[in-house]
């Protein structure tokens, strides 16, 4: 099992067509289906030389763009396991975390590579890479170009960790959340059905776990040019002129990003009307935003995704089934309806004990704990 499978049967399905259109940094890039899974192979080619197996944790300090796509397709293409973590969290967040999975290997930028002289568990990791600028002691990762593709994909058991994400650590110590190719292919698989993925479509997408789903699916991605840290700096003049260039007739983005689109067409008197599929999530989404977004795109279906870090989605909710009695018990406080689980998954509620530590139960322990559905 490994998901580079359905990345490679996408290919083959549709070589030419574009997998990622990244307007990232003022400039437009166009990448087909066959491109990033050309330089996936070659960059697989430059780890397998320089020495990474199959279970071997790399950290990537790289920017959200198409380049880190083609980095994760090769990493799932040898059974490398993908590290995250937020360097600006500080060096002893940084320093956890490594602690946490033997990291072997580091894919980062030249900027990135100055985590070096202050972190001693980034200078310990034995395999680095650096992309665009030289770094002394770093393989550049250009130097994959001239590789010839590496075709072998590992076949790797289902459980073989495959992604890793760190907490912040901002209320305790960060946790380590790890997602198995057999988790990935599941939540894939979940996405595709729940957020009608056809193959063919173009999507503004922000959340990174789907845009792997649209490579999954065949949709083709486009990623804003947008600081996801900092949505509200958006030029949305821009945004709307790259959407109707493109033809973008869905997206998944986060309320804040969705929100300052909402007001800047509200404000302008201008309608998304290409759009037929907006899907909100990352973060509480509230009410009055699914309006604005019913007003600004009426020939779309709205739908806010619920999930969490360990599972997404769990639950989604249509604009158009927000009753005026279930809007009303929102705005009165009684908590955002999250909708109806998603196929596919248990669900169970525990009844309230806010500020009171869990522990750990037995599965009877954890059977009378759940409430009635």
């Amino acid at each position: 099992m490994n998901i580079s499978y359905i990345l490679h049967a996408r290919t083959l399905e549709r070589p030419e067509q574009t997998a990622i259109i990244d307007a990232r940094h003022g400039r437009v890039r166009h990448m087909t289906f066959a491109q990033l899974e050309t330089a996936g192979a070659k960059a697989a080619a430059l780890l397998h030389q320089s020495g990474l197996r199959m279970g071997d944790g790399v950290l990537l300090l790289q920017p959200i763009g198409a380049d880190l796509y083609a980095t994760l397709a090769a990493l799932f293409r040898l059974g490398l396991v993908a590290v995250f973590i937020d360097p600006s969290a500080g060096i002893e967040h940084i320093e956890h975390c490594c602690a946490m999975y033997p990291i072997r290997g580091l894919v980062a930028g030249s900027k990135a590579h100055l985590l070096r002289w202050v972190s001693p568990a980034v200078r310990r990791i034995p395999v680095k890479f650096s992309i665009g600028t030289r770094v002394p002691g770093a393989v550049n990762w250009a130097q994959a170009v001239s590789l010839p593709p590496l075709d072998q994909i590992e076949d790797c058991p289902p459980d073989t960790a495959a992604l890793i994400t760190f907490t912040s650590g901002s209320t305790a110590a960060p946790k380590a959340t790890v997602r198995s190719h057999r988790f990935l292919i599941a939540q894939h698989k979940s996405i595709e059905a729940r957020l009608n993925l056809e193959a063919g479509e173009m999507e503004l997408s922000t959340l990174p776990i789907f845009v792997l789903a649209n490579l999954a699916s065949g949709v083709t991605s486009f990623l804003p040019d947008v600081d996801l840290a900092h949505p509200a700096s958006l030029d949305p003049g821009s945004l709307i002129a790259h959407m109707k260039e493109f033809r973008i007739t869905r997206t998944s983005a986060s309320p804040a990003l969705l929100e300052t689109l909402a007001d800047f067409c509200t404000k302008q008197e201008r309608s998304l009307m290409d759009l037929r599929k907006v899907f909100v999530g990352g973060a509480p989404v509230f009410p009055h935003l699914l309006a604005k977004l019913a007003s600004i795109a009426p020939n779309a279906e709205i739908v806010s995704v619920y999930g969490s870090t360990e599972a997404e989605p769990i639950a989604t909710l249509s604009h158009q089934a927000v009753t005026p009695g279930i809007l009303n018990a929102m705005l009165a406080g009684k908590g955002l309806l999250a909708g109806d689980p998603v196929p596919g998954i248990k669900l169970r509620i525990l009844a309230d004990r806010w500020g009171t530590s869990l522990g750990s139960y037995t599965e009877a322990e954890f059977a009378t704990a759940c409430l009635p559905a």
